[in-house]
C-alpha cells in the first residue's frame, strides 16, 4: 500500500483550471459620453488575502511615502480547506479497466476518493465601479454550478475525461473607507467556491486472460473420474479483448477415456455487446 509511488498532479491541475477561469477579466473606464478611455486587465495570482492586504497597507499614505504602491484592481485566490464528500462515496472495491501499454495487459483503476476543495477568490479595487465590473463578470457564470472537463491522465490516457463541478458558496465584501482623506481606500470582494474533485490511487497492471481451461469430472461413489477438458481461446488470438469489442472464440472439448466418445469437437462462436453467441 504505502511505499508505492504515484503522483497524478490532481491538486495542481485543479488549481490551474480554477485560476484559468478568472485569468482574462478586464475593467473598462469610460468618459461622461460612454466612450472607453482605458482598458485594464485585472492581474491574477495565487496568494493569501492577508498578504495582499498587508502589501497594500504598507503604502497607506498617498502623500508621504514615495514607495510604488501595488496596482489595483487585481485578484488573488487560494485553497482554504479540504473536506471528504460522503455524498459521492462509491464502493471501495469497484474498479474499471482500460488498455495498457500493450495488447497483453490492462490497467486497473479503483473507485476514486471524493473530496471537496474550497477556494477563495479575492478582488481588490480602489473604487467601487472597478470591483463591481469584475464581480458581475463572474456571478452569471455560476448558477450556482459550473462544470469543467479535464483529462486527469492526459499523457497516459488522453481519451479519459472527467467533469469537475465548481459551485459558488457565498459573496461578501469589505470597504475600508474610514480614515483621513489622503489615506488609500481598499475595497475587497471575497467569493468562496467549492470544487468537487475525485482522487485516484495507484494504477495497477494485470495480464489479459487469453486462454481458459476447465475440467469436468464424473462423481462416483469411490472415485472422481475426469470426463472432459474444455479449452477456450479467442479467435483471432491477437484480439485486444475489450468488453465492448466484437470478436470470436473457439472452445475445444476433449472427451477422455472415461467417456465412450473420445473424439474432440469444437464449438465456435463470437461475442457481441458482452454476450456469448455459440455456433456448433
Amino acid at each position: 500500500m504505502f511505499g508505492t509511488h504515484f503522483y497524478h498532479q490532481k491538486i495542481r491541475k485543479c488549481v490551474a483550471i480554477f485560476g484559468a477561469m478568472f485569468n482574462n477579466l478586464y475593467v473598462l473606464r469610460k468618459d461622461s459620453n460612454g466612450n472607453v478611455i482605458s482598458q485594464v486587465k485585472a492581474p491574477l495570482s495565487y496568494a493569501p488575502k492577508s498578504k495582499y492586504l498587508e502589501r497594500i497597507r504598507e503604502n497607506a499614505s498617498l502623500t508621504q511615502n514615495t514607495q510604488v504602491a501595488i496596482k489595483l484592481p487585481r485578484m488573488s485566490f487560494e485553497i482554504t480547506s479540504f473536506t471528504y464528500d460522503t455524498t459521492r462515496q462509491l464502493t471501495k472495491l469497484s474498479n474499471f479497466t482500460t488498455k495498457g501499454t500493450a495488447n497483453s495487459n490492462r490497467q486497473k483503476f479503483y473507485s476514486p476518493v471524493p473530496y471537496n476543495i474550497n477556494f477563495q477568490l479575492n478582488i481588490y479595487a480602489k473604487n467601487q465601479d472597478d470591483a463591481l465590473q469584475l464581480v458581475e463578470q463572474i456571478l452569471p457564470t455560476f448558477n450556482p454550478q459550473y462544470s469543467l472537463t479535464i483529462k486527469p491522465f492526459a499523457s497516459e490516457y488522453p481519451d479519459f475525461k472527467e467533469d469537475i463541478p465548481i459551485i459558488i458558496q457565498s459573496v461578501s465584501f469589505a470597504d475600508d473607507f474610514e480614515g483621513a482623506l489622503e489615506q488609500r481606500r481598499t475595497i475587497v470582494y471575497t467569493l468562496d467556491f467549492e470544487m468537487k474533485v475525485s482522487f485516484y490511487g495507484n494504477i495497477t497492471s494485470g495480464s489479459i486472460i487469453r486462454e481458459a481451461n476447465a475440467d469436468l469430472y464424473i462423481i462416483e461413489p469411490n472415485e472422481n473420474a475426469l470426463a472432459e477438458q474444455l479449452t477456450v481461446v479467442p479467435d483471432p488470438t491477437t484480439v485486444i479483448g475489450l468488453a465492448d469489442s466484437d470478436f470470436g472464440f473457439t472452445v475445444d472439448i476433449n472427451s477422455l477415456d472415461t467417456i465412450e466418445d473420445t473424439d474432440p469437437y469444437v464449438v465456435a462462436g463470437y461475442v457481441v455487446d458482452g454476450y456469448i453467441q455459440e455456433t456448433l
